[in-house]
């Protein structure tokens, strides 16, 4: 087996509590690498169509990258995906901390977990010993209590868990899976998924080191980032994410009041620079990584907030913040704790809860509905609460609990147009109304709306990284820019970013194109260059679109909420929005540039040229 990898992929049957280890060959990881890569190619080629995301028939994948356990920043991440509860597609999140390097040090390069348990176990990895042990005594803990209890059974400490709280048992449909305490596989409720299968955590202890092909020249990358981490990345090192918040509410980019409003003059309260001064302890970090950008945050009234649970990101700042109206920061750290005990995730209870808001503002939620709480934007305690009652899915929570989607048909009364989400996945904290090729990422992402593998304009103009010239791409597009230029950009600089789905890589440390080539050949010893690393991003990203197609899902998913194609009420992008005949006419150039019919189809051609013919039969009769 090539370096890299173990070769190794752990199957577990929950129905009959069996495990079994598959022995993967080297051409299999050259063609996918990892997350992402081995995520669609497992789903599309072992799901049956149109299963139930929460019934037996749904498989869980945890999987590795040829990166991920190496001692370098950044490799400390791991995916897990599933077909969607929560969309009914294509589901994936990743998540950072140590577990990923843990289940790498075991021998395996993944995990595919099958059926459900008839009642609730855990998985324990003891590097290649395996079993199921029982969780009845578990079922119903937060996360810490959980972790403590299942550390001191096994009598060790440095167990790794990846595991879910209440949230992911009573099945809330964009429920997460918790690494560590504070490490979070957020997107797409993957943590439902785990719950709907009786499996209440993971713990992986392992000992063997990570096989890397040329261990000098990878520990030299790793010097140099280490050493340089300060001016590569100050910020993110000083404050974590969150920082300038300031900024972005001035541009518009801020999400306010549930993407309506544009001025949100408290945004200093509860950005990454306070959150340092008020309520930092310290700045936790992930596996091998310099950057050390996880907050640590300690708030004793009027709300008691464990350290152990870290602190909020700036996705969880603007979500149960300004997307709220909330501008009380000990708030936002309940809130954000409170999502880690539960394992529900911070993006979508946030814009869940703004639906509501401007539900209960415009009179389609009342106080009978609330139990009466007065759910106005603004009001922090119910914000607090709310969050609450979604991760025991008691009350108006039970139905909040189901996301914007299926709350809104439920509520009914146009509170559809209140609703931001795509395909069913609540949009992240940046509004595309300012982006455009972030608007046309939302829209044909296979796991619904996503920040990360995306490209952000304003990082793009007027100034353009160098390190994308080697791509191709050389001249900024104006932010504005929605023509052919701004898609090309999207389709060369979106591949290289999603290039971490595949690795599985952190996008924080800011790599060059050049040294992520060269930590891959490092790592595998393969002669690898970007064009094909460009090209297993390619793969994957056609196997999950055609999983998508086969669900159901057409062209006609690839669209953005009614919201951003109307202006904000206030601030910088009170007369601007997304004109929905450029997104079209961007959308059909984009199709085109993947090889797709303009019903959004992989071609036959396009598969032959990505060295996937079989994924054809897996598409519906035309």
């Amino acid at each position: 087996m090539t370096d890299g990898f173990t070769g190794k992929i752990l199957r577990v049957n929950l129905n009959n509590e069996t495990t079994s280890t598959e022995t993967i060959e080297e051409t299999f990881y050259r063609r996918h690498f990892g997350g992402r890569g081995v995520i669609s190619y497992i789903l599309l080629k072992e799901l049956e169509p149109k299963i139930d995301p929460l019934g037996p028939e749904n498989k869980l994948i945890f999987a590795c990258g040829p990166v991920t356990g190496a001692p370098f920043s950044g490799s400390g991440r791991n995916s897990v995906g599933a077909k969607s509860p929560l969309t009914g597609a294509y589901g994936e999140a990743e998540a950072g901390g140590f577990w990923g390097a843990e289940l790498k040090r075991a021998g395996f390069d993944a995990i595919i977990v099958e059926g459900k348990a008839s009642s609730p176990v855990y998985l324990w990895i003891n590097d290649q010993k395996v079993e199921l042990r029982d969780a009845s005594s578990l079922w119903g803990l937060e996360i810490r209590e959980s972790q403590e209890t299942i550390q001191n059974e096994l009598d060790n400490k440095r167990v790794r868990l990846a595991q879910i709280g209440p949230g992911g048992e009573k099945l809330v449909r964009y429920a997460s899976v918790v690494n560590d305490m504070n490490h979070v596989a957020g997107r797409c409720g993957m943590g439902a998924v785990m719950g709907s299968k009786n499996l209440k955590a993971v713990a992986v202890k392992g000992t063997k080191k990570v096989p890397v092909s040329k261990p000098k020249r990878l520990g030299k990358l790793a010097t140099w980032m280490a050493q340089n981490v300060k001016n590569l990345a100050y910020s993110l090192h000083t404050y974590g994410t969150g920082d300038g918040m300031d900024a972005m509410e001035a541009t518009g980019n801020l999400p306010i009041r549930n993407f309506k409003d544009g001025d949100f003059p408290e945004v200093d309260k509860i950005d990454a620079r306070a959150v340092k001064e008020e309520v930092g302890v310290g700045m936790g970090t992930c596996f091998a990584c310099a950057i050390a950008c996880k907050k640590e945050v300690k708030v004793e009234a009027p709300w008691n907030v464990d350290p152990e649970y870290g602190g909020p990101e700036y996705e969880t700042l603007a979500s149960l913040g300004s997307n709220c109206g909330v501008s009380d920061l000990k708030a936002v750290c309940k809130a954000n704790e409170l999502c880690q005990r539960y394992s529900i995730d911070t993006i979508s209870t946030g814009v869940t809860i703004g639906f509501a808001m401007e539900c209960f503002e415009h009179g389609l939620l009342t106080t009978e509905d609330t139990g009466g709480m007065d759910l106005s934007f603004g009001n922090a305690e119910s914000m607090v609460k709310m969050v609450e009652l979604i991760g025991e899915k008691q009350g108006l929570g039970a139905l909040l609990a189901e996301g914007t989607k299926r709350a809104a048909e439920k509520i009914g009364n146009g509170a559809e147009e209140f609703a931001v989400h795509v395909k069913g996945q609540e949009v992240p904290m940046h509004d595309p109304r300012l982006k455009r090729a972030e608007a046309l990422g939302y829209a044909v992402s296979p796991t619904g709306a996503d920040h990360v593998h995306n490209i952000h304009d304003t990082f793009l103009y007027p100034q353009l990284p160098k390190r994308y010239h080697s791509l191709g791409v050389l001249e900024p597009v104006p932010v504005e820019d929605f023509g052919p230029k701004k898609v090309r950009l999207f389709k060369y600089v979106g591949d290289w970013r999603t290039l971490n789905n595949f690795l599985v890589m952190c996008l924080f440390p800011p790599w060059t194109v050049t040294q992520k080539v060269d930590i891959v050949r490092s790592m595998t010893g393969w002669n690898t260059t970007a064009f094909e690393l460009m090209k297993v991003v390619e793969r994957g990203n056609t196997l999950a679109r055609i999983f998508n197609i086969r669900e159901g899902f057409t062209e006609k998913d690839d669209w953005l909420p009614p919201r951003f194609f109307k202006p904000k009420t206030s601030g910088a992008l009170n007369k601007t929005s997304v004109n929905p005949e450029d997104l079209q006419k961007a959308k059909l150039l984009y199709y085109e540039m993947m090889g797709w019919t303009e019903k959004g189809v992989p071609k036959k051609s396009k598969l032959e040229e990505l060295n996937i013919p079989w994924a054809a039969d897996k598409l519906p009769a035309q």
